[in-house]
């Protein structure tokens, strides 16, 4: 049942944050400090932002309602926060000096993935 509500709580927030991202990327960017130059900058936001977190969302809901589909979206939030912590831990050495709020979204990033991680070892299907 945990693993059901996690993957229901992270498929509300890339949903909220996908459409949010596909609908206004130059708002949803600079809510962040960053900033989006140039037509091709507002297209890949609304690519990257919008439309995988869109996709991801989809793959969590997909874990939330179908048995076999809890793997597959673990997997992908392991993978993808994985990626961000990763980087985020070589901005940090390369010298990077990030905000306070981007500290608050690695904090997420670390604990959606010690969840997704800690789920996919736990799992036992039905």
């Amino acid at each position: 049942m945990f693993i059901r509500i996690f993957l229901g709580i992270i498929a509300l927030a890339f949903l909220v944050f996908g459409i949010w991202s596909l609908l206004d990327p130059v708002a949803m960017s600079s809510s962040m400090g960053v900033i989006t130059g140039g037509p091709n900058g507002v297209y890949e936001t609304r690519g990257i932002y919008g439309g995988v977190s869109l996709g991801a969302g989809l793959l969590a809901i997909a874990g939330v309602f179908r048995p076999r589909m809890v793997r597959p979206a673990l997997w992908f939030i392991t993978t993808y926060m994985g990626g961000y912590v990763f980087a985020r831990i070589v901005g940090l050495i390369a010298g990077d000096a990030p905000t306070t709020d981007f500290l608050m979204f690695a904090g997420f990033e670390v604990a959606c993935l010690v969840v997704a991680v800690v789920s996919l070892v736990a799992y036992r299907p039905d």
